[in-house]
């Protein structure tokens, strides 16, 4: 029987994971940004950025699901969307609600089994995690000019804190601005430069090493610390092999 799902999904990481739980057939629309997997997605229409949907490119897809995030997403395009088809609003801070998520996505698109799988095995591969040796203090940068960094309430400090490390800027909330004084008050012995939403670069290094000069400093995949669907299979090995040795 063919299926009748038409799925469109706003969050990059939820692309994926639709992917993942075997509907290649079904998602019917995507956005510029969800380019995951590489080798699957180039045909899938696209219905404009996360935070930028053009809506009457949906209404031409007539979907039956629609997936959206409250942090990508923006609150109006949600609301009107919602007046109009069934949409699934996600929030995802904790990796609990991480699981839980993929699981309501799982039930929501009738692959129960499969998402049951996915989260046994991101579960397992988490717990194999062995305890770094001594606090690692770290602050995570997501924008330069002005810097911006991950603070509580957030899924990358959750990350963070699965890969072993203590997040200098846990007590703050969301994502502050913080000046130069704020990052040498916090003496990390780590500053982590994500590749996105901005991409830092090599470039970058320099005025954050002169600032705290006995900072390890190191560009870091930012999918792995907070995409939180199908990517979280990688984030075991990522921390175990990329970013921990260094560390150690």
């Amino acid at each position: 029987m063919l299926s009748t799902q038409r799925i469109i999904s706003l969050v990059p990481s939820l692309t994926e994971l639709l992917f993942e739980l075997g509907l290649d057939k079904e998602v019917v629309g995507r956005t510029k940004f969800c380019v995951y997997p590489a080798d699957r997605i180039n045909d899938i229409p696209i219905v404009g950025g996360t935070k930028t949907v053009h809506h009457d490119r949906i209404e031409a897809l007539q979907p039956t699901l629609i997936l959206a995030n409250k942090e990508e997403n923006t609150k109006s395009d949600v609301e009107t969307l919602q007046t109009r088809f069934n949409v699934l609003l996600t929030n995802v801070v904790t990796m609990s609600d991480a699981l839980n998520m993929i699981m309501t996505v799982g039930k929501a698109v009738d692959r129960i089994t499969e998402a049951w799988q996915l989260t046994a095995k991101i579960s397992e591969s988490l717990a194999g995690l062995p305890p770094l040796p001594g606090p690692k203090r770290a602050a995570y940068l997501i924008w330069q000019d002005p810097w911006m960094v991950a603070g509580n309430q957030t899924f990358i400090d959750t990350m963070l804190a699965v890969a072993g490390f203590s997040n200098v800027f846990g007590h703050q909330s969301r994502y502050p601005v913080v000046s130069p004084a704020d990052l040498q008050a916090v003496k990390p012995d780590l500053i982590f430069l994500s590749s996105e939403p901005y991409p830092f670069r090599e470039t970058h290094k320099a005025p954050l090493q002169a600032l705290c000069p006995n900072a390890q400093i190191r560009l870091v995949d930012g999918a792995v610390f907070s995409w939180y669907g199908s990517r979280l299979l990688q984030a075991a090995d990522y921390f175990k092999t990329v970013i921990r040795p260094a560390f150690a």
